[in-house]
């Protein structure tokens, strides 16, 4: 069902709208974490290690589909949000093209360089093969990665937050199952890890698909929608490339921080995944109620109530706050239950590098959930420039001060604490630029006008 998020109160119009979301986020992150759970209990710490040497890869693949994403949500939402039915079909259309084009260019040099980016990362010959075969299946199934990321986009900028949440609840839930299945039954190891995600998020991105046409069909509008259109491709360019750079430099970043963590060995990369997959699960589903405060954001945008906006940010801290909480209390006194779904050792090695990120890191999901939502409404308003600076502060911070710390420190830990100084740093960018924003001081002029 399509949903006007321009009438309401904000704060109840965001709570229905981005709970779903947030579901929705934790089941897509059971992908990873099904993965990861599989590999480090049936098959070992090496798998564990491998996969997660992967996943590291793998999130520059999900920065273009989450550009995508971002890029088509924003823009359907300000053209949902001004009534210009026929356009927003031109640029859901449009994005439906032009994804196309995107993965299969991303397919063709992700099958060529893979072996190489394996080894830029320093990955250990002992991992090489399986993070290869795990990687090449992932990148055999981008279609089905890209097509499912703009469907969820498309409803999302429709203000429906629940048919996303619906398909990935039965399709996470079957790759749980099916992941079990390869690995202890037919025995393909970390293949059948990743044949398993191939599977179940290809039958999610074809139903996704199929109900997005549907919608599409029953929206009515008075003249023919056109099927592409260069002018709203570089509206969606706009937003899409900036989301697409930030992403694309974290995994970079990721991918160097990845790097220095191989250095230290099997134990501290075993450990880094379990708890990075954690850490990804508070993260990520922070990024997707951003995107929900994005829709929310350019609607409202779109339909010119400015003072709307200002109410959905206070509204949208509440909320992230309180989602928060209950992540930072488990993972900090009791991070080493939640890295059980990984490893067997309670008191191995792996197990203590995990818990000293999680205690190191979660207190301040806080400080970079205030961020998220600053940027959402940064990005729901078409202020990329501002966004893209703070993104990169805190990148270039963590990266600079993860080899620097790990260097001066001789140990891990270094690594961890580059993660609150970022933040700290780049959340104070962004409230600066958030509250300096040209339309918050357009709204300001209005309400005086207002008054007089």
């Amino acid at each position: 069902m399509n949903k006007d998020l321009t009438v309401g109160k904000p704060s109840t119009v965001l709570w229905k709208f981005c709970l779903p979301l947030f579901g929705s986020v934790i089941f897509q992150q059971l992908y990873n974490i099904a993965d990861s759970l599989v590999a480090g209990k049936f098959i070992g710490n090496d798998a564990l290690a491998a996969v997660g040497n992967s996943y590291e890869i793998t999130l520059i693949f999900i920065a273009f589909a989450f550009g995508c994403n971002v890029g088509c949500s924003v823009v359907v939402s300000r053209l949902f949000g001004a009534k210009k039915l026929s356009d927003m079909k031109t640029a859901i259309y449009t994005t439906l093209i032009a994804s196309a084009f995107l993965c299969g260019a991303l397919m063709i040099l992700g099958f060529v360089f893979c072996e190489g980016l394996m080894e830029l990362i320093n990955t250990p010959e002992s991992l090489m093969s399986d993070s290869l075969i795990y990687l090449r299946i992932y990148i055999a199934g981008l279609p089905f990665l890209f097509y499912y990321n703009v469907s969820t986009g498309i409803f999302s900028a429709l203000g429906d937050s629940k048919t996303p949440f619906f398909f990935l609840a039965a399709s996470s839930t079957s790759n749980i199952l099916v992941d079990i299945l390869f690995v202890t039954v037919f025995k393909l190891g970390v293949a059948g890890v990743a044949l398993a995600t191939f599977i179940c998020q290809g039958i999610s991105c074809v139903l996704a698909l199929i109900f997005v046409l549907r919608r599409l069909s029953a929206i009515k509008t008075e003249e023919k929608a056109a099927i592409f259109s260069a002018e709203i491709l570089k509206s969606i360019a706009v937003i899409a490339i900036p989301s697409i750079l930030q992403q694309s430099f974290i995994s970079v970043g990721n991918i160097i921080i990845q790097s220095t963590i191989n250095g230290f060995g099997t134990d501290v990369m075993a450990g880094y995944s379990g708890a990075i997959k954690l850490n990804n699960l508070v993260i990520t589903s922070l990024t997707t109620i951003s995107n929900g405060m994005s829709n929310f954001t350019a609607q409202n945008m779109g339909a010119g109530k400015l003072a709307r906006i200002d109410e959905g940010f206070r509204a949208s801290l509440k909320m992230v706050y309180i989602l928060c909480t209950p992540f930072v209390l488990f993972y900090f006194f009791f991070g080493n239950l939640g890295l059980l779904l990984f490893m067997n050792d309670l008191g191995g090695d792996a197990m203590q590098v995990g818990v000293t990120f999680l205690r190191i890191v979660s207190p301040f999901y806080y400080v970079i959930a205030t961020k998220q939502m600053a940027d959402s409404t940064l990005r729901g308003t078409g202020l990329m420039g501002r966004f893209m600076v703070s993104t990169f502060t805190d990148l270039s911070l963590r990266v600079i001060l993860a080899i620097v710390l790990s260097s001066l420190m001789s140990s891990s830990t270094g690594i961890w604490l580059s993660w609150p100084i970022g933040w700290i740093v780049s959340t104070a960018m962004s409230l600066v630029f958030y509250f300096a924003a040209p339309w918050r001081q357009k709204m300001k002029n209005d309400k005086s006008e207002i008054k007089v």
